[in-house]
């Protein structure tokens, strides 16, 4: 299933490329996520709750971070695996300075596997989007609050 979208965010691009790399800043943003530790250069190890209408579960898997191009692009590769099935997918971000904010381009796949899939991919592309919604607006007043920490950016 393919993914695409783009969200304005009314911060200076520098700041929210830096809280899209930063893991506790990500951690805080992404809907569900309970852990994101390091265990790689720019490798993660997750947990993360998620759902799809009555079909809910615990994610374990992996959040890598590739192709980074400070402040303008990067891209991002996840895989989880729980009782429910599975989700593996990936999405390029392309961040455009506009006027003091910044348009986040990003467009990606997501794969769905087990129990999870059988919802129907209507039903997970909705439910797809509105986590993307829940992200950008909470990565939104991260960028608006203190300057984020830039690690191993």
């Amino acid at each position: 299933m393919q993914i695409e979208s783009t969200q304005e965010l009314h911060a200076p691009r520098e700041r929210v490329y830096a809280c899209l790399i930063d893991p506790e800043i990500l951690r805080r943003c992404i809907p569900g996520c309970e852990s994101l530790a390091l265990i790689g250069e720019r490798t993660y190890a997750a947990t993360l709750k998620a759902g799809v209408g009555s079909i809910k579960g615990t994610f374990k898997g992996t959040v890598r971070l590739e192709d980074m191009r400070p402040p303008e692009h990067y891209r991002i590769v996840v895989e989880g695996r729980g009782i429910v099935g599975f989700a593996k997918g990936s999405a390029n971000f392309d961040l455009l300075e506009q006027d003091g904010s910044t348009l986040i381009n990003y467009s990606g796949e997501l794969q769905v596997g087990g129990t999870i899939a059988g919802v129907g991919q209507r039903i997970i592309q909705a439910a797809a989007k509105m986590m993307a919604g829940r992200f950008f607006t909470a990565l939104e007043v991260e960028a608006l609050s203190e300057p984020p920490v830039v690690v191993g950016g």
